[in-house]
């Protein structure tokens, strides 16, 4: 063989040897792909399990347990504690927050009025809560304020409690309400109501979730703010049409809406607008109403806090007890 055939035989070797290097370097490449591709995975699906685990957890510990109703509790979905007689020809709806500042003014200048109402068969109040300051102000607040007041409804007592819990309403940033041992001691201003269940049912949280769920649907109806109020499903606060909401009008406008039909009847011990006191009753008439100011609502824009009378606006408004005041919505 002449030395020119064998020089192109060993450049053909080298080139075969050449090519498979190539091929045995490329076979490493793609498997060391493959196993970072692998490991990739492996780890986002960790990733995403760690996720996922501890989104459940969250969620479990925002509205821990099944939804429990407090007794009696009516409505679309037994989200309403309704207080008056259950034939009354009209239905006086009130979203409301016990951290509310705006609440505790509608309550205090519309409770004798409210009661009067209830009283006399003329309107039944269907309450939802809600947990608005929670959101905007941080803390727990109203969430166990609420379920205070739903463990009161499971033991006959909500109306009183209702107004003990506004009563004593603490500073919109004081979140005084969060802890279970001064919703116990205001318990003792209500006859009958500190017992060993109320306690348990405080403690337990035992309608959390269903304060939960009320709120959602709160945030869901797309209302501004509380309190809300409606009578027969109408907006009537701050106004009703062209008129300012004040005591007289309210009885106007329930006058009005009942034009025609028979009272209902009144739940034995309801509450006396005059003195505020009351024999036990489930579902008795209590001492609500009063100017609402608003307090954000669906937009959750914090108002800023004066004194515990967030967004509110003095006003002077006729009615057939003098002037009220009306604050303006937040």
């Amino acid at each position: 063989m002449s030395e020119k055939n064998e020089g192109k035989r060993t450049a053909r070797e080298r080139l075969a040897q050449e090519r498979e290097r190539q091929r045995a370097h490329d076979r490493r490449r793609r498997t060391m792909i493959v196993g970072a591709a692998v490991v990739c995975v492996l780890g986002l699906a960790a990733v995403i399990g760690v996720i996922a685990a501890n989104t459940k957890g969250g969620s479990s510990k925002k509205a821990a347990g099944p939804v429990m109703a407090p007794s009696g509790a009516g409505g679309k979905d037994s989200l309403a504690i309704p207080v008056g007689a259950s034939d009354a020809p009209s239905t006086l709806t009130i979203w409301e927050d016990f951290r509310c500042p705006a609440c505790m003014a509608f309550e205090t200048s519309f409770r004798p009025t409210i009661h009067e109402l209830e009283n006399s068969g003329q309107i039944r109040v269907q309450y939802h809560l809600a947990t608005l300051i929670d959101r905007n102000l941080g803390g727990s607040g109203s969430l166990r304020a609420a379920n205070a007041a739903g463990c009161a409804q499971d033991a006959g007592k909500f109306p009183e409690y209702h107004d003990v819990l506004y009563t004593n309403q603490p500073q919109e940033t004081d979140d005084a309400y969060a802890k279970n041992a001064k919703l116990i001691e205001l318990a003792g201003k209500v006859p009958g109501l500190d017992t060993a269940g109320f306690r348990a049912c405080v403690e337990d949280g035992r309608h959390n979730s269903w304060v939960a769920k009320s709120n959602d649907a709160f945030q869901n109806g797309g209302f501004n703010g509380t309190p809300t109020v409606q009578l027969n499903g109408e907006s009537v606060f701050p106004q009703k049409g062209s008129e300012q909401i004040t005591p007289a009008n309210l009885k106007k406008w329930v006058a009005e809406a009942n034009k025609g039909k028979q009272p209902g009847k009144p739940t034995p011990g309801a509450v006396s607008p005059s003195t505020g006191s009351a024999s036990p009753a489930p579902g008795s008439a209590d001492e609500r109403g009063g100017p609402a100011p608003t307090h954000p609502g669906a937009a959750g824009k914090p108002s800023a806090p004066t004194g515990g009378q967030t967004g509110m606006k003095a006003k002077k408004h006729p009615s057939t007890a003098g002037a009220v005041p009306v604050p303006a919505a937040s």
